[in-house]
């Protein structure tokens, strides 16, 4: 009999061994442990509303140089803090730490507002 798991009672060892390749897959894993539901500020959620609590500059990476403005946001599902990008025109890849970013202020959208198009609405 052979060790190697190939023979008519190896259905065991074969799913072993597949399980454990399975596992050395970051993204099999990630979604496995559920990491995404229990670390994420969203969630499962793609977009959350959030009260602006302060603005910040941030410092963009090497090799470019520049500050650009960030707003720390509470959110309203689960009270917790995040720092989101405000897109002006630039693009958010060079900033540390910021993986989210403002679409809509007040309801209505951030690209309509740099337009000029509409007004931002007062409470």
């Amino acid at each position: 009999m052979s060790k190697g798991g190939m023979g008519e009672f190896a259905a065991r060892t074969l799913k072993k061994r597949r399980n454990k390749y399975r596992l050395s897959d970051i993204f099999y894993k990630r979604r496995l442990l559920k990491l995404k539901s229990k670390y994420d500020p969203l969630g499962t959620a793609p977009m959350a509303k959030g009260i602006v609590i302060q603005k910040v500059g941030i410092e963009s990476k090497q090799p470019n140089s520049a500050v650009r403005k960030c707003v720390r946001i509470q959110l309203i599902k689960n009270n917790k803090i995040i720092t989101a990008f405000v897109p002006e025109s630039r693009s958010m890849g060079d900033l540390p730490g910021v993986r989210h970013k403002v679409i809509a202020v007040n309801g209505v959208s951030l690209e309509a507002l740099l337009a000029g198009k509409k007004q931002k609405k007062t409470r």
